[in-house]
């Protein structure tokens, strides 16, 4: 009782006079850090809530992008893949236009590279037209010819087969010979070329179109090395194929003019 008569005697004292404004303002200065406290403390777990909340988006948002950054990665490398591509069609068209003759884009689909056996394998058979003893050529030069054929494949005999023979020139001169595999990889051996023969390193040798299977004019290879044994009679000649046989994705099947169809004779060999 004392002490509430005390509170309102107080109360009535500082409403008619404010005799009690600077004890308060000294109060209120001193109670002010104990308010903050406790105003911070009430408020922690809405603040420790929304830093949470603010983590987990930012959690989020880093993931989507991390998402986003490897689907851009995933485009730029098949975008990169696409243009490797048409490149290389580009370049198998612009070889058959020109030669001027029907072709067909093809896609290996197998590929026996090994010693003695030089055999690719593509995505086309006679559903598509292709028959056997079909010249095979790529943005470089003839690779070789058909030598079985199923509905939806067909393989093809490389010219770096030992069983692979193709009458060909040298492009400079027009002396003729035969081009022939030795069964290892990007070489192949120019027969019957006298010791005294004008050729040399560098000289590009083409299909010379006798036998009626290659037509005349593609790019067979390169002369790479000629060696001449005193005593002999024919030089050692080898050459460069055009085609790249390790690096295509591509073949182009070519239909000459008139094409020699035939089920033997596959192959022209020795």
């Amino acid at each position: 009782m004392i002490l509430a008569l005390a509170s309102i005697a107080l109360m009535m004292v500082d409403h008619k006079n404010s005799y009690l404004e600077i004890l308060r303002s000294s109060i209120s200065t001193l109670v002010y850090p104990l308010q903050h406290t406790a105003g911070t403390v009430t408020d922690l777990p809405r603040k420790i809530s929304a830093i949470m909340v603010s983590r987990q988006e930012l959690m989020e948002e880093n993931q989507r992008l991390r998402e986003e950054q490897l689907h851009m990665y995933s485009r730029l490398q098949r975008t990169a893949t696409l243009e490797g591509e048409i490149r290389r069609l580009r370049a198998l068209l612009e070889s058959s236009v020109e030669f001027n003759e029907r072709v067909l884009v093809a896609e290996l689909v197998g590929v026996e590279l090994e010693a003695f056996r030089q055999q690719i394998v593509v995505n086309k058979g006679t559903t598509h037209g292709v028959f056997i003893g079909q010249p095979v050529v790529d943005a470089g030069g003839i690779m070789g010819q058909v030598i079985h054929v199923s509905p939806f494949s067909s393989t093809v005999l490389l010219i770096t087969d030992l069983a692979h023979s193709i009458p060909a020139l040298v492009n400079r001169n027009g002396l003729r010979s035969v081009a022939t595999g030795l069964g290892e990889d990007n070489i192949v051996s120019l027969e019957h070329i006298p010791v005294n023969a004008d050729i040399k390193e560098g000289d590009k040798i083409v299909s010379s179109g006798l036998g009626g299977r290659f037509p005349r004019g593609y790019p067979v290879g390169t002369v790479a090395s000629v060696t001449r044994v005193p005593g002999e009679l024919f030089s050692t000649v080898l050459i460069t194929p055009s085609a790249k046989f390790g690096e295509t994705r591509e073949a182009l099947l070519v239909w000459p003019d008139q094409p020699t169809v035939t089920t033997s004779d596959v192959a022209m060999r020795r």
